[in-house]
Order: structure tokens, then C-alpha cells, then sequence
């Protein structure tokens, strides 16, 4: 009897629930969503959510080759399964090209810029059909990988154009190339029709005055969360045409190589000693420094401290 009264009261409970939820008029609130603005549905920017930020360059990183900027290395617009691969991911580093320093630069060294008929409060792309033939927007697929290099990790997000896909954001702005860019140092953008510009690491414009605001990406006002790793390059700019070393973990630290790094690519602060086990000279860093001889530690770092 009671292996058929037990399973007859659950019953009879869960009908009692349901007949109760049935019978009620109030209703759990949907969640809130931002509006779409026109030309595209802002996204907050990421802080990694299904993109993930990685510090270094994609070479540091060990990408595949002929995929992210790499599958555009000469500029112009991507098409059927070089598009695709495109997208797996993007490198934003903080660089120089012709006359602009700071200018933000892809993987394959192509110059980044804005336009000023698109918004950044809230990020909202304008520049479709014919324009994005000759500015191709640079976009990464919801899962794709941004490797960053000069560029604080709170000033990268996404903005979703008129055909769905996601375009990279610098302090809410839209980036594209120029298809008529087709090889490192090319600025043949800058500047066209008044309105497009070479993006800084903090979304304004390279080569204008910033009106106060914070283009150094050595410097900040906030004190960034401890780093867990970094990456060092033996060139200055976060540079690939040199080598570069990954460090990881906690405490104290010695560089495989020391004295050889130029540049240092940091997701947060952490110190730098000129001798081995954390002994010698001293500096903090706030993150990403672009080249360590403005801070005198240009091929003198031996090794770090996470934390």
C-alpha cells in the first residue's frame, strides 16, 4: 500500500503547484535590455563573457597561422573562408604608422581607425554597404579571441552591426581599415574626407589633440588589480619582429631571458626588479608599458613579483 500512497501525494502536490502558479496574475519581470541605437545593437564592453581578452600578440599567444589579421595580411575585404577565419581573432596593440603615436595597429600591422559619423555613447556603427567595402569594419566572432598590447583592457567591446556581426570597439568607438592600407607603417586613411581618423588606445583620434584625455597606456589614474602574468618583448611596442617571453605565477619570478626585454604586455600592475630573485632596482607598473627605457628599464628587467 504505501508504494502506491507515496508516489499518488507527490502527485496530487505538484497538481496543487501548478494549479496555483495557473491561478495567479502576476508574472516575474523580464529582464531589462538595453535599446538598439541605429545602425547596430551596442553591447556592454566585454570583460571577457564569451570573448576572451588575452595580454600579448597573437604571436606571443602561439596563434595559427593564415587566421585572425593574419588570413588579411595586405589589406582589403575578406570573403568566404578567409572571413570566416578572420574572425577567430583580433589584435589591437598600441604602435606607430607614418606620422601617428600613439595609433592602434592589427596583427598584421595594418592601421586601425574611426569615423566621426559613428557614435561611442552609445557605440553605434554607421558604415555599411559600399562604405565598409572600403573601410572594412574589423569584427570577431562571439567566441573569438582579442590579444591586446597597449590597450587597456576596459576601453575594448563590441558593438553588433546591421548584419549581425560583432565589431571591435575602442572607448566605445567602431574600428575599421583602410582597404587602400596594404602594408605596415601605411596611413593612407588618415584624415579622408574629414572625417576618418587613425583610433588612439583610448578610442580618439591619433595625430589631433585629445582634449585632456589619457592616450599613455603606461599611465592611469586607477590603480589596476594585481597581474598574473605578463608577457616581454625584446623590442620595443610590443613588437613581433623580435622575441618575447611569457612569465606566470606567483611571488617571485625570474625571466628565462633577463635583460632582454624592451616592451612588457601586463593584464595589471605588478613590480619589475633589475636582478635575479626580485634584488636590485625596483618599479611598479600599472600594466602595459610600451617601451621601458621611459621608465629606465629598457633590457634591464631580470625578474618580476605578481603579488
Amino acid at each position: 500500500m504505501r508504494k502506491y500512497v507515496v508516489p499518488f501525494v507527490a502527485l496530487m502536490t505538484a497538481s496543487a503547484v501548478a494549479l496555483t502558479a495557473c491561478g495567479s496574475t502576476s508574472e516575474a519581470p523580464a529582464p531589462a535590455r538595453a535599446s538598439a541605437p541605429a545602425g547596430g545593437e551596442a553591447t556592454a564592453p566585454t570583460d571577457g563573457g564569451d570573448l576572451a581578452l588575452l595580454s600579448g600578440t597573437a604571436k606571443s599567444n602561439k596563434s595559427e597561422a593564415n587566421t585572425g589579421d593574419w588570413a588579411v595580411p595586405n589589406g582589403g575585404v575578406a570573403s568566404g573562408a578567409a572571413r570566416q577565419s578572420s574572425q577567430r581573432w583580433v589584435q589591437l596593440t598600441a604602435s606607430r604608422a607614418g606620422g601617428l603615436d600613439p595609433v592602434v595597429v592589427n596583427g598584421a600591422g595594418l592601421t586601425l581607425y574611426r569615423f566621426d559619423q559613428d557614435s561611442n555613447n552609445p557605440p553605434t556603427s554607421t558604415c555599411d554597404g559600399e562604405c565598409a567595402r572600403t573601410w572594412p569594419a574589423v569584427t570577431v566572432a562571439p567566441r573569438g579571441k582579442i590579444f591586446i598590447a597597449g590597450v587597456k583592457k576596459s576601453a575594448v567591446g563590441t558593438v553588433k552591426r546591421a548584419d549581425g556581426t560583432l565589431q571591435v570597439t575602442i572607448g566605445g568607438w567602431p574600428v575599421y581599415r583602410f582597404a587602400k592600407d596594404t602594408k605596415r607603417g601605411d596611413t593612407l586613411g588618415q584624415g579622408v574626407g574629414g572625417t576618418w581618423f587613425g583610433v588612439t588606445p583610448t578610442g580618439g583620434k591619433a595625430g589631433a589633440p585629445q582634449g585632456g584625455q589619457d592616450d599613455n597606456p603606461d599611465t592611469g589614474d586607477a590603480i589596476a588589480p594585481p597581474a598574473t602574468s605578463a608577457v616581454f618583448f625584446d623590442e620595443a611596442n610590443f613588437s613581433d619582429n623580435g622575441a618575447s617571453q611569457g612569465v606566470s605565477g606567483s611571488g617571485c619570478q625570474n625571466l628565462p631571458r633577463p635583460g632582454a626585454p624592451s616592451s612588457v604586455a601586463a593584464p595589471g600592475s605588478l613590480k619589475i626588479w633589475a636582478g635575479p630573485n626580485c634584488t636590485g632596482r625596483v618599479q611598479t607598473i600599472n600594466g602595459d608599458v610600451a617601451d621601458l627605457g621611459t621608465i629606465g628599464f629598457d633590457n634591464a628587467v631580470a625578474s618580476v613579483r605578481f603579488n
